[in-house]
């Protein structure tokens, strides 16, 4: 974190937010950076120093990850959580935001702008998913249960833990080194993370049908790696379609982790579409 970053924990819409923000200089644009699904702000890490060149930068925790809250009360469906973060712009009077967001966070991009269209005139997704069904019948109601935090726990346990999960993401996997490990790991220390993912399987609707992504006209900029296991480049193809105003960039020897492999490309192509 650089010497001029703000942490801090808030409470919004009844759960607190854990956000991080990287001040540029007056009178220029805020960037908005939305992790995925078992990640944090820390995925970002790489790409915030060459962003804070010229714009301000604010990371968000997404409840339940991170260092947000894991409150039993909240309701973790895409469109609460993202009403949830429109609020915490309101909050810190941030208007007219480039929101952009990784994997899972590409979903409360496209939620953000689908329950306010004018909230941005920029939009980006890194390997964003998209056309993911509603949890089964059976899962919802496994979700349930008083110990579904410990089948969650056991789950992620026999998937390899973090760095098996870290091998899935990045291509080229001698990048994952011991800094690496921490920082994924850090929020998984919390037995609370558990019980927060168990509330957002229950909670998850599915992700925008084509009718309600072919309503926005947004520009958007789809960024993607080549060897992407988690969301294919087809995903990202299809997305290109419904999204009428959107291109796509598929980057070479490139996994689904784009902000942490190749942060300058990604960088050099944000820029481009901001400034262009």
């Amino acid at each position: 974190m650089s010497r001029t970053a703000v942490a801090t924990i808030v409470k919004i819409n009844g759960i607190d937010v854990y956000y991080e923000w990287y001040p540029s200089r007056d009178g220029v644009r805020t960037i908005v950076l939305l992790h995925g699904f078992l990640s944090s702000a820390f995925s970002f890490r790489k790409l915030v120093p060459l962003l804070n060149r010229d714009y301000n930068v604010l990371t968000v925790d997404l409840p339940p990850f991170g260092k947000s809250g894991k409150s039993a009360g909240y309701e973790y469906s895409y469109k609460n959580i993202a009403a949830t973060v429109i609020a915490l712009l309101g909050e810190l009077n941030i208007e007219n935001p480039i929101l952009a967001g990784h994997s899972m966070g590409g979903q409360f991009v496209l939620n953000m702008i689908t329950l306010q269209p004018s909230l941005t005139d920029k939009i980006i997704l890194f390997c964003s998913s998209g056309y993911l069904k509603p949890p089964g019948r059976l899962l919802s109601f496994g979700s349930r249960l008083p110990l579904f935090h410990l089948a969650v726990k056991r789950w992620l346990v026999r998937s390899g833990g973090v760095k098996e999960n870290l091998k899935l993401v990045v291509h080229d996997q001698s990048m994952i080194d011991e800094e690496m490990l921490r920082g994924y790991m850090q929020p998984f220390l919390s037995k609370q993370m558990f019980h927060g993912i168990g509330r957002l399987i229950r909670d998850r609707e599915g992700d925008l049908p084509p009718e309600a992504l072919q309503k926005i006209d947004t520009p958007c900029l789809l960024i993607w790696g080549e060897y992407d296991q988690v969301v294919p480049v087809a995903v990202g193809k299809r997305l290109q379609g419904d999204l009428k105003n959107s291109q796509l960039i598929i980057l070479k020897n490139t996994g689904h982790l784009v902000p942490e492999e190749r942060p300058e490309e990604v960088y050099k192509h944000m820029k481009n579409f901001l400034e262009g």
